[in-house]
């Protein structure tokens, strides 16, 4: 029987009670893999070019706030933010950067493990309390306003899928799917794609089945 590969984790955190804390707890599950810890994010860069990593996670306020940085460093892995702050706005922030998750440092290990896995599918994940906050900002739901394809493209979008694979998925141009997402976010009033996955999340089409068509 072959085994299930393990998710190759990194720990970016200047804490380093915390960051062996997390570590401790980690070694426990044996669906991942701690492959590196770092303190400062000097360090980081080179760390994520010479260890293989499927997901890092990484602290929102290490040494300073790091915003600014997920955009560079979600080109190389994808992003668990870990943070104490409660704030919408850092999440938005955070995800609109290239994070895939979002994670306050105050939820248990069962919940940053579901963002770990869905991080590493691609998709976006925010603990649920925090998720209601910033879909209630982003107006009433516009259902019956989109059409079959668009919402077929809203799903893709929550699943995970970049416009090529969206593309392929549903057997229509790259072009197309931008145009369906230029005129979804007009309908909407959302501004991109992670507002776009939420308000998935919202009206429930995030959890719509799909398959290869």
């Amino acid at each position: 029987m072959t085994m299930k590969k393990r998710l190759r984790l990194i720990i970016a955190d200047d804490h380093s009670l915390f960051r062996q804390g997390l570590k401790s707890l980690l070694l426990l599950q044996p669906e991942v893999e701690v492959v590196g810890e770092v303190e400062r994010l000097s360090e980081l860069a080179l760390m994520l070019t010479t260890t293989p990593c499927d997901v890092l996670l990484l602290d929102l306020q290490m040494e300073r706030w790091v915003v600014g940085d997920i955009e560079r460093l979600s080109r190389v892995t994808r992003i668990v933010v870990l943070t104490a702050s409660e704030r919408e706005e850092d999440a938005m922030a955070a995800l609109r950067m290239g994070a895939h998750a979002f994670v306050q440092k105050r939820y248990a290990v069962e919940t940053l493990m579901e963002a770990i896995r869905s991080a590493a599918q691609g998709l976006v994940w925010i603990p649920p309390a925090l998720q209601a906050k910033i879909a209630a900002q982003l107006g009433s739901p516009a259902g019956s306003k989109l059409s079959n394809r668009e919402t077929e493209i809203i799903r893709c979008v929550a699943a995970g899928l970049r416009n090529a694979e969206v593309a392929e998925q549903l057997s229509i141009g790259e072009s197309t799917v931008k145009t369906h997402l230029n005129n979804i976010f007009q309908k909407l009033g959302i501004r991109d794609r992670v507002e776009l996955a939420l308000y998935a999340h919202r009206v429930g089409l995030a959890d719509a089945p799909r398959g290869k068509r």
